[in-house]
């Protein structure tokens, strides 16, 4: 435990913002799981739906606590299987 008056306020917020991290965090992989889902049951614009939904989340995660390539990683991947479960098949 810290002994300043400052240390003290510092484990305080850091608990708090840790506490809010974790809270975005684990939105992001819902949404991303329901995207997979939505994709897996092969509805497309739920899929186009989630994706959207998202991106937003993605990029509001990139500005605070994710770093924006990881962010910017993560769309590319998602938007690639999409593309990839809703193209026309060519034999």
């Amino acid at each position: 435990m810290p002994i300043t008056s400052s240390g003290q306020k510092a484990l305080r917020q850091s608990l708090r913002r840790k506490e809010r991290n974790l809270k975005k965090k684990v939105e992001i992989k819902k949404t991303v799981k329901a995207l997979k889902k939505s994709i897996l049951s092969g509805d497309q614009a739920a899929a186009k739906e989630n994706l959207r939904q998202t991106f937003k989340k993605l990029d509001k995660a990139a500005k605070s606590f994710i770093h924006k390539n990881k962010a910017s990683r993560l769309k590319s991947r998602l938007s690639k299987k999409v593309n990839k479960a809703f193209s026309p098949k060519v034999k």
